[in-house]
């Protein structure tokens, strides 16, 4: 289930391997430059309510978009010049961007909220692979509480489906999290691990909402603001 790969020199057969997984609904886990984050293809709707059901959470905010390129947003969120400027001076790196989603966008996620999470990792797994997908992909972090939780929603995990209110806690215990890709290999329902074979950091992406005029931390990660 692990394929080995040289970040800088990924093979190209599992990127292929990958996106053919990733088409069908199945999941990945990609070391990112933060932590270990749990991937399907945005334009999977099976691999999307797989991996909402592995995660357990129902608090949309902890999923992602991760994109390899500005351009990409603006497909699916609303972004002007002020805020393009600011994700351009702080992308790729550790920040995470909720911004307003277009018409349609909440349709493709399944979600509820008129905003979702957006960011360009700075790791070259993932943007390798976005670029062989040719579109973002869906992503949340790799928990230590969906060991065992299966097609069960994440009913043995932390915050089990539907408990968590929308506007609940983003914070994830640093112990929660994964270094080794090996312990992956006990995520039910995972299909694929694309590790460099090295020791995963365990830290989180800053959030910053640039919905309204002023920029708002909702956690405090790795990356610094105001930077």
């Amino acid at each position: 289930m692990i394929e080995y790969v040289t970040p800088g020199n990924i093979d190209d057969r599992v990127l292929a391997r990958a996106v053919r997984l990733l088409g069908g609904g199945g999941l990945a886990a990609l070391p990112t430059d933060t932590s270990w984050a749990l991937v399907c293809s945005l334009e999977s709707k099976a691999g999307i309510k797989k991996l909402k059901s592995l995660s357990g959470e129902r608090d949309e905010r902890h999923f992602t978009l991760l994109c390899n390129d500005i351009s990409q947003f603006g497909e699916l969120c609303s972004i002007d010049n002020t805020r393009f400027r600011l994700i351009r001076r702080l992308s790729p790196g550790p920040y995470t961007f909720i911004l307003k989603t277009l018409l349609g966008t909440e349709k493709i996620l399944d979600i509820r909220r008129r905003e979702v999470g957006i960011r360009i990792p700075d790791h070259p797994v993932p943007l390798a692979l976005i670029k062989s997908l040719a579109s973002p992909l869906y992503s949340i972090t790799a928990k230590q509480t969906m060991i065992g939780a299966g097609d069960m929603g994440g009913k043995n995990g932390k915050h089990p489906a539907g408990t968590l209110p929308v506007g609940g806690d983003l914070e994830i215990p640093e112990e929660d999290l994964f270094e080794a890709d090996w312990e992956l290999e006990a995520i039910e329902g995972l299909d694929l691990i694309i590790s460099g074979d090295e020791e995963q950091t365990r830290t989180f992406s800053t959030i910053l909402d640039i919905t309204g005029d002023e920029v708002q931390v909702l956690r405090q990660g790795a990356g610094q603001w105001p930077a």
